[in-house]
């Protein structure tokens, strides 16, 4: 067996993502020599998937729509978000502060590195529009964070899962990882090492201890997103905060066969500064479009579609669960995971205009039934006879006719006998018939973070600093509750850069 490999620097990044590469840009800027670890191939994490929006008070683009915005109305919103979330007191209000003071410098360093931003747009109840809008796609975050790492002297070494802590009594002094070939190597850190290894809304483990059996069957958007940060702190000692809270279960539509067009363009300066000049001056109607591609593709549909009385199919044609109760629990359970949502022509009409929304960014724009039909053909199907929806959708026609002529009968009764739904609406009895699916069941971010200090600093039981240990992104989320749109990038970048700068200091 080979002896095992030993590198050092005074600052070692655990993970890729925007947390990660901010943090190493900043331990750079400060003169120190920077190792970044990531377990995948390329760098990017979450941040990486996201739509790209950041949220941020007192910036550029709100003076130029004559926005007066401060930190302190930034931080008194988001405790509304938390109020509407039935959160209570749950907020860490020293982290939020930190958040909504650094936010404007955040966005404002981003900048700096030739990122582009179009908005602000508005998402009550915010007072003021604060979502600022990357371009061209969130790779340009990743793509000018990483380019001004490596031209700062950053070493990153892709394909280096971290796999433990390496402490020297109390402090924590490097960071044992494998290489791709199975190798181990201690990278040791003379200064700190961040941890900013995303979420764990990929593991099954701390789901089922953190929040409970049921969520920890349902996947998480990234897959890498697997908690790497938590078990290692915590193996040390750290203390997890709000760990029972996460964004979902919630059912989205699987993702479109090909990316948008928006999605797959070049993050360069050039390219987004074109777009925003043309996005500045775009007609509203041209807009629209433009967000619904956005709506149809990547946000959850409505709950008040199964209100108002479509029902929920797996692929057998069969409904399993009643559709008021807790449904994304019940789909990673079904064939493929998936199910279909089918309603008649009366629910049909009803979801072509406002109120009924099949999908919608508050405050931004909704999209009804006609923009899924236009936008998203590879989910929408549409039948004059719920045989000819079943052969549609790739389902057996006998099952499903069966399902929609049960489901009938118990609306007229009402009193649903297999599933116990109140109310039932007013069956499935008008053609022509649809279907949109199928869709999946996703947790989407967890809440829970190590407990920080304002320094970034991983703190363990009694409030002990853990030395040469901090926490950036959502490893490091502390108890901040970001149920905004917008936030978690924004807490990504401002808490990286902190971590990187503290770190350096020793």
């Amino acid at each position: 067996m080979s002896a095992k490999g030993q590198i050092e620097a005074d600052v070692v990044v655990v993970g890729g993502g925007g947390a990660g590469l901010a943090a190493a840009l900043e331990a750079a800027d400060c003169g120190r020599r920077v190792i970044l670890l990531e377990k995948k191939p390329q760098l990017g994490g979450t941040t990486l998937l996201a739509v790209g929006s950041i949220a941020a008070c007192r910036t550029p683009h709100q003076r130029r729509q004559g926005v007066e915005d401060s930190p302190e109305e930034f931080f008194e919103d988001m405790g509304l978000f938390n109020q509407r979330g039935g959160l209570g007191n749950r907020d860490n209000l020293e982290l939020r502060r930190l958040l909504a003071d650094e936010s404007s410098t955040t966005l404002q360093w981003l900048m700096g590195l030739g990122l582009e931003f179009f908005g602000p747009m508005p998402e009550p109840p915010n007072r003021h529009p604060r979502m600022h809008n990357v371009l061209p796609n969130a790779g340009a975050y990743i793509y000018h964070l990483a380019r001004h790492a490596r031209r700062r002297g950053v070493q990153v070494r892709l394909g280096m899962a971290a796999e433990r802590l390496l402490t020297q009594g109390e402090r924590v002094t490097g960071v044992e990882a494998r290489s791709p070939d199975g190798a181990m190597l201690d990278v040791l850190a003379r200064r700190g090492v961040i941890l900013a290894t995303g979420d764990f809304s990929s593991s099954r483990e701390l789901k089922k201890t953190y929040l409970s059996p049921s969520v920890a069957e349902v996947e998480g958007i990234n897959p890498a997103s697997t908690g790497d940060g938590h078990r290692m702190g915590l193996e040390v000692g750290a203390r997890l905060i709000n760990g029972d809270l996460c964004w979902g279960p919630e059912i989205r539509f699987v993702a479109p066969p090909r990316k948008l067009l928006i999605s797959a363009l070049p993050p360069i300066t050039l390219l987004a500064r074109l777009m925003s000049v043309v996005a500045s001056r775009l007609p509203a109607r041209l807009m629209r479009r433009v967000l619904l591609s956005f709506l149809t593709s990547y946000l959850a549909p409505s709950p008040r579609l199964l209100e108002e009385g479509a029902i929920l199919v797996n692929r057998a044609g069969c409904r399993f669960v009643n559709e008021l109760g807790a449904p994304a629990l019940a789909i990673p359970h079904q064939p493929d995971r998936v199910a279909f949502f089918v309603f008649d022509h009366r629910l049909a009409q009803k979801f072509s205009a406002w109120p009924y929304y099949v999908s919608t960014a508050p405050g931004v724009a909704y999209a009804f039934l006609a923009d899924y039909r236009h936008n998203r053909r590879d989910i929408y199907a549409q039948a004059t006879s719920v045989d000819g929806l079943a052969r549609a959708v790739g389902m057996p026609a006998a099952a499903l006719s069966a399902t929609v002529t049960a489901y009938n009968r118990s609306a007229d009764a009402g009193h649903d006998s297999g599933f116990g739904r109140t109310p039932l609406g007013l069956g499935l009895e008008v053609p022509p018939f649809y279907a949109l699916g199928p869709a999946k069941s996703w947790v989407v971010f967890t809440d829970g973070g190590l407990a920080v200090t304002a320094r970034m600093e991983v703190l363990g039981h009694g409030g002990r600093v853990i030395p040469g240990l901090y926490a950036a992104g959502s490893a490091g989320q502390g108890g901040v509750l970001l149920q905004a749109h917008g936030l978690h990038l924004c807490w990504a970048f401002a808490s990286g850069r902190l971590a990187g700068r503290q770190a350096s200091s020793g």
